[in-house]
């Protein structure tokens, strides 16, 4: 195949993915442009709250006051995804997390598996709602493998997260802290989680397996 022929197979395979909306591996989908909040969908304990109180975006980075509890979370479903989160506690530490795989109805807890963002916990997984995988025993909560690769309040962290089928694996600051496989749930929505404290989120974004 010659070199133009190449570019215009290339050029057809795009568009072919574009059309069945797909994005090729490896391409970033950015869950949050840096500017506000278009494409998230907000849920809070307290209905009454307005949720921009909660959550505003600043100088490229999402603020979220931590009260009341409840999340935000992408109107989109993932599949098969490699996330990336960086998060930092502005003043003090305190607990927050991001929530895999979340089916509706929405909920303040809902049906999902949480990768735990409690500070020094960073790494640990939390199950809602009967949602099950292998290396759980009874409880719901599975510790991160070492030690925290947490940095200190004031100081940007990084979860990578790469959801393949029914396995999850998940890094803090490039260290492998855990792995799920066997989940019951392979696919859904992705949180943030507002619980207590003041956090802040930014660089956020999936590429697909």
């Amino acid at each position: 195949m010659n070199r133009s022929a190449a570019r215009w197979a290339a050029g057809a395979v795009l568009v072919l993915l574009l059309a069945i909306g797909c994005t090729p591996a490896g391409e970033q989908t950015l869950l949050f442009n840096g500017q506000d909040l278009s494409g998230w969908v907000f849920v809070l304990r307290d209905k009454d709250v307005d949720p921009m109180t909660v959550w505003s975006v600043r100088d490229g980075v999402i603020h979220c006051t931590g009260e009341p509890f409840g999340y935000m979370r992408t109107e989109a479903d993932y599949a098969d995804y490699k996330l990336h989160v960086e998060w930092r506690w502005p003043d003090e530490a305190g607990n927050s997390g991001v929530f895999l795989h979340m089916s509706l109805p929405d909920t303040v807890w809902p049906r999902s598996i949480e990768c735990q963002l409690m500070s020094g916990n960073a790494g640990d997984f939390v199950t809602f709602q009967g949602v099950r995988f292998k290396e759980l025993v009874e409880d719901r909560v599975l510790k991160k493998k070492t030690e925290s690769s947490e940095k200190a309040p004031g100081q940007w962290n990084s979860y990578d997260i790469t959801c393949h089928g029914d396995t999850i694996r998940v890094s803090v600051n490039g260290v492998l802290q855990n792995e799920a496989t066997e989940t019951t749930i392979s696919s859904g929505k992705i949180c943030l989680q507002s619980e207590g404290k003041p956090i802040e989120f930014r660089n956020i974004y999936v590429e697909p397996l």
